[in-house]
């Protein structure tokens, strides 16, 4: 079991062709090492982007870094791996920069 135990939920609210009863919300269980919500906190606070970007970006990001880690032997994740540490030591540079009062949004 995970440190952090989360329970996610999905709901379409409609866009262009479709009302939110074309989709029943999806709700999944998922774990992480770190606390979700420190972390989404920290990058919307960074000013980076607007709240519900940072929130998806910081959230995306960590959902699929889970996953890979579970399974970084599998060689789907090999090629990848290296990347996504050197974008993810990126990232926490930038939000550590906006702490500083450097902080640059996202183009």
């Amino acid at each position: 079991m995970s440190a952090h135990n989360y329970r996610v939920t999905l709901e379409y609210l409609g866009g262009k062709h479709a009302g939110p009863e074309t989709h029943v919300p999806l709700q999944f269980d998922a774990g992480n090492h770190d606390d979700l919500f420190d972390i989404v906190q920290r990058v919307q606070s960074s000013g980076i982007a607007d709240a519900d970007e940072a929130a998806a970006l910081a959230l995306g990001m960590k959902l699929f870094g889970e996953v890979m880690l579970k399974h970084r032997k599998d060689p789907l994740f090999a090629a990848m791996q290296p990347t996504f540490v050197e974008f993810i030591n990126a990232f926490k540079q930038r939000i550590r920069d906006s702490a500083e009062g450097k902080a640059q949004p996202l183009q």
